[in-house]
């Protein structure tokens, strides 16, 4: 069997839909359906309204079907003093994975980074997710162990502010 062709490109206002399954997609394989609280609206404003705050880039197959995508923004070093690219979120589905997509869009991130002069490309992984730690390994990127992500959310968020 021949394996699909796929491109990397940025993403449209008409991928939006399609980022949001992605999304589901991603929160189901990470059993966390449960935190899902954002709707195609406000992912749709952030990526491409008057003040957009994060980026995205898809893989697509033909024809015209997304098949996965990673969401980013600027995040910045103060010890580099320069600005950086930090992945949110990557996710290819299953059925295509292990053809390149994945890497090709990693790649496509780093080409980002480097083009725009950033410092770093950093992103997170869940400590039980091996596949991934093994794929980021693969292609160089350095598992950090003495650094915690910290979270304030909800109630615990309006109770720190107020």
């Amino acid at each position: 069997m021949t394996q699909p062709q796929f491109k990397i490109r940025s993403a449209t206002v008409q991928d939006v839909p399609a980022i949001l399954s992605l999304i589901l997609a991603l929160a189901d394989y990470e059993q966390l359906s449960d935190h899902v609280t954002g709707d195609s609206q406000t992912l749709q404003a952030d990526l491409f309204g008057e003040n957009p705050c994060i980026e995205a880039i898809v893989a697509e197959i033909e024809p015209n079907q997304i098949v996965g995508f990673a969401l980013f923004f600027t995040s910045y070093s103060t010890f580099l003093t320069r600005r950086g690219l930090y992945l949110e979120d990557l996710f290819v589905l299953s059925e295509y994975r292990g053809i390149g997509i994945g890497k090709a869009l990693i790649t496509n991130l780093a080409q980002i980074a480097v083009s725009r002069g950033y410092g770093r490309f950093e992103w997170s992984v869940l400590d039980w997710n091996e596949t991934a730690i093994a794929f980021y390994t693969h292609i160089g990127a350095e598992i950090l162990p003495d650094w915690r992500i910290c979270r304030v959310t909800g109630t615990a968020l309006t109770q720190l502010a107020g």
